[in-house]
This record gives C-alpha cells, sequence and structure tokens, in this order.
C-alpha cells in the first residue's frame, strides 16, 4: 500500500490553487512514503501533471531512517514521522530564516473495520500545510 497517489494529487491540487510552482518552496516534505513511495510520487507528478518536484521533495521517514543501516522498510507511521521532523529539525529552520516556505503533505489511511473485514482496499488521504519562516 502506498499514499503516494494521494500525496501527488493533493501537492498538484495545492500548487495549482495557489498558483505556484515547487521552485517557490524551500522543501516539500510528505509523511513516511519511504524510498518506493517518494520516488512513485515524484515518477506520478511528472507523468501525470508535467510538476517536478525531485529538488525540492523530503520525506520525513527518510529523513529520519537510515535505510542502509536500518531494515524499515517504509519506516514508521507518516503522521509520526511528520511530526517528529517538524518539531525537531523543520521548524527551527524555519524559525531561524534557513527556510522560508515549506509545504508538508501529510499522508494516511482512511481505516475502517467494516472496509478490512470484508475484504476492500484501504483509502489513503493526504492533507497540505504550507508553513512560513521568520525573515532573520
Amino acid at each position: 500500500m502506498t499514499f503516494s497517489p494521494a500525496a501527488a494529487e493533493t501537492i498538484k491540487d495545492f500548487l495549482h490553487d495557489t498558483k505556484t510552482s515547487p521552485d517557490d518552496y524551500d522543501l516539500i516534505l510528505t509523511g513516511d512514503l519511504g524510498k518506493v513511495g517518494s520516488t512513485l510520487l515524484c515518477e506520478l507528478l511528472e507523468k501525470e501533471y508535467n510538476i517536478d518536484i525531485s529538488k525540492k521533495h523530503k520525506d520525513c521517514g527518510l529523513m529520519i531512517y537510515d535505510i542502509e543501516k536500518q531494515d524499515v522498510h517504509a519506516g514508521g507511521s507518516g503522521c509520526g514521522c511528520c511530526a517528529s521532523v517538524l518539531s525537531s529539525h523543520i521548524l527551527r529552520r524555519l524559525e531561524n530564516g534557513e527556510l522560508k516556505k515549506v509545504l508538508v503533505a501529510a499522508t494516511g489511511a482512511l481505516l475502517s473495520t467494516i472496509t478490512s473485514n470484508e475484504g476492500e482496499s484501504i483509502p489513503s488521504i493526504s492533507h497540505a500545510v504550507l508553513l512560513s519562516g521568520g525573515n532573520k
């Protein structure tokens, strides 16, 4: 299961609605898509919408875990990885002016006992948050 299609659609919609491009942001962060999901996200945006975020995109899970030394596959919880990276690393960089604009596309699953019990697929969701930094 990957949340990449949900993240791709959210990022595309956000950029379209705000009339911005990836170049307008210092970072475009996702939760924990992992290596495979991050690659898929960039490919989806490029092929489906002609949007290249590869130079701006970082995945919070990939920022926490060392996939060469740890057997974590996709890492951990997208919301946990986002919260950890944002509160420990990104907010400080925004506050000191090192970063000016960060787009965060957090992802998650719409879990339901009915869906799981009936063998249905689990839909994914993504929401975007724009964080702006100080002028130091």
